[in-house]
């Protein structure tokens, strides 16, 4: 799954109790994986969980699981470990609310649609709610899903989406621009091209190029 999280774990309410302390880039990166873990025990009927058994689960140490627990609040008893359904709602309730983003596609072609075609996130984040693309002969539906004209982009947004995927391979800081001007404030970008954003819009880069020469890199060095 790609890190749409990494964007919502900024949508941190004021006043709340991560805002006390700094929060590890670490630790935050870690957040959506424990919330997708609980959310898959819930579905399979676990109810309480053990730090250790968590960390089976998602082969993360039960310490570092124990010390990012911390920064939300005192989850946990010793000896009983922890409530499954209490932790997804703090984290829901600390963390930007129950994760029902409406987010967007922004180019429909081979990636975007691959996408469309997913478009279920493991309960964790939300939905894809439409797609835009420039070439009008990928305007219809995909998966249920309907695609629009970029050039509808600000009538045809739904209502209090922030989150887009981008996927254009032309002109991308000019479509960024254009979904900031519609109210867009996280991207997760698929293009190379290096975009440039104002402080309070977030943008992540998913650059499958870059991870395949960091693995090579460690292939090579055991």
């Amino acid at each position: 799954m790609i890190h749409i999280q990494e964007i919502l774990w900024y949508n941190i309410k004021k006043g709340d109790v991560m805002n006390k302390r700094k929060v590890p880039k670490a630790t935050m990166q870690r957040y959506p994986l424990y919330l997708k873990a609980l959310k898959k025990l819930q579905s399979l009927g676990i109810d309480r969980i053990m730090s250790n058994q968590l960390g089976s689960f998602i082969d993360v140490e039960p310490t570092t699981i124990r010390r990012d627990f911390s920064f939300i609040g005192t989850l946990g008893k010793q000896g009983y470990g922890y409530d499954v359904e209490t932790l997804i709602d703090t984290f829901e309730g600390h963390l930007g609310g129950t994760y029902n983003e409406k987010i967007i596609i922004v180019g429909a072609g081979n990636l975007g649609r691959a996408l469309m075609n997913y478009n279920r996130w493991n309960n964790v984040v939300g939905e894809v709610a439409c797609a835009f693309d420039i070439d009008e002969s990928k305007v219809g539906v995909v998966n249920d899903i309907p695609v629009y004209p970029l050039s509808q982009i600000s009538k045809s947004i739904p209502v209090g989406c922030r989150i887009a995927i981008l996927t254009v391979s032309h002109d991308a800081q000019e479509t960024v621009d254009k979904l900031i001007e519609a109210g867009i404030v996280g991207i997760i970008s698929f293009t190379h091209d290096h975009i440039r954003v104002p402080k309070d819009v977030f943008i992540k880069y998913v650059d499958v190029i870059s991870s395949i020469q960091e693995l090579v890199f460690q292939v090579n060095n055991i």
